[in-house]
């Protein structure tokens, strides 16, 4: 790789794509990060070979600026990094709700920005990250993107106006699973099981059930319809997770997560 990369603020998410690029093929040299506490940098120099540098020195000598801060962070981030940014440079974006109009208005006209979600399991190279092209945005930039987390899990490109829904239904979707993981684990326990058993039994459940999603290619029904027996077990669960409204549950919680993906891109946060 002959570009130079930088990605500022490496915390989780951050760091997790600095190692992804390390193993598809990028040379330390050509990495950059930049981090608030010294201590972190020096972790991450000793770790991974990489110069720690500042926010503005990162805009001055990076050809792709990965900016992995918190929403609430990047208006700051924006102003230092405005003076130093060419349009010649590819922004990436990984900060949940911020849309690619707000950063193009506070850098250089013409600067290409991809709105990126990831999702927390990017730090087991098992993540899903949503991109989405700027105004200025071509097709080759949408292709760096890609590359970059494509070294952490999958990517899907979709119109930006797809980002909210996407954020809702991938960026948050682990902890929909873990919260369920949570609620089953506590039913094994009213059942008589201790914790750990408990949690060992859905946690690979959870495993075997997404390897078959992922790679039978069956629609989720028909997998669901295998273990349903006439008069068996699971039926009568499933009976009482429709009496419950489980189904209408989950469609209003991913319309909320929509809802509120919507009002931090409007900036009511």
């Amino acid at each position: 790789m002959t570009q130079t990369v930088a990605v500022l603020g490496t915390g989780k998410i951050g760091e997790a794509l600095l190692s992804g690029m390390i193993r598809a093929g990028w040379r330390a040299p050509d990495l950059l990060v930049t981090t608030r506490r010294s201590e972190r940098a020096e972790e991450l120099r000793t770790r991974y070979g990489v110069e720690a540098v500042t926010n503005a020195e990162a805009a001055k000598s990076a050809d792709i600026l990965i900016l992995a801060v918190k929403p609430q962070d990047m208006g700051k981030l924006l102003d230092e990094l405005a003076p130093h940014v060419t349009a010649d440079r590819l922004v990436i974006s990984a900060a949940a709700g911020i849309p690619t109009a707000f950063i193009e208005e506070r850098l250089a006209d013409g600067t290409p920005v991809v709105r990126v979600m990831p999702n927390t399991p990017v730090v087991v190279d098992e993540g899903m990250s949503v991109i989405s092209a700027g105004s200025h945005a071509t097709p080759e930039h949408l292709g760096h993107a890609e590359t970059i987390f494509g070294g952490v899990g999958k990517t899907l490109r979709v119109p930006e106006s797809q980002q909210d829904a996407a954020t809702a239904l991938s960026g948050s979707g682990p902890a929909y699973f873990y919260f369920l993981v949570e609620a089953m684990t506590d039913a094994g326990i009213l059942l008589g099981l201790p914790r750990a058993q408990a949690h060992d039994l859905i946690v690979q459940a959870a495993i075997g059930a997404a390897i078959m999603l992922r790679d039978s290619g069956e629609h989720p029904v028909k997998l669901r319809e295998a273990v349903t027996s006439p008069a068996g077990t699971t039926i009568s669960a499933i009976r009482e997770l429709e009496n419950h409204g489980v189904r209408a549950a989950l469609i209003a919680a991913l319309e909320a997560a929509r809802d509120r993906s919507r009002e931090l891109a409007s900036g009511n946060g």
